[in-house]
């Protein structure tokens, strides 16, 4: 299972989430589980708890999505610079053929979006 924590996920486990904190376990001790924090839904994260950065680099299982070039580009065209790094981080790539699922404390942020999500609410 792949997920990718949009900026509210990641302010909702900085809070104590609990179904965010299950992801986290099961993103550390199970395999087949993977969890990614795109930087730029970082960045707008730790602007609303500030915080939310340090801790969620602390825990285990998250891996950090740097932005790259391919991102940067499909930035230009959104409304947010962390929407669209979590759009981007969830469409399919030859690592996720499938792609991911966005976790989320928004879900409406996504309706009639082409993603899947997990409503952490």
């Amino acid at each position: 299972m792949h997920i990718v924590l949009d900026d509210t996920a990641m302010v909702a486990v900085g809070r104590g989430n609990l179904l965010a904190s299950r992801l986290i376990h099961r993103a550390h001790a199970e395999p087949g589980w993977h969890l990614y924090a795109p930087a730029c839904a970082l960045v707008e994260a730790d602007r609303e708890r500030p915080g939310t950065a340090e801790h969620l680099k602390a825990l285990p299982g998250i891996t950090l999505l740097a932005l790259g070039l391919p991102a940067a580009l499909a930035l230009a065209n959104d409304n947010t610079w962390a929407e669209a790094h979590t759009r981007y981080a969830a469409a399919p790539v030859p690592e996720r053929p499938d792609g991911a699922v966005i976790a989320t404390a928004d879900p409406d942020r996504w309706r009639g979006q082409r993603v899947r999500v997990i409503d952490l609410t």
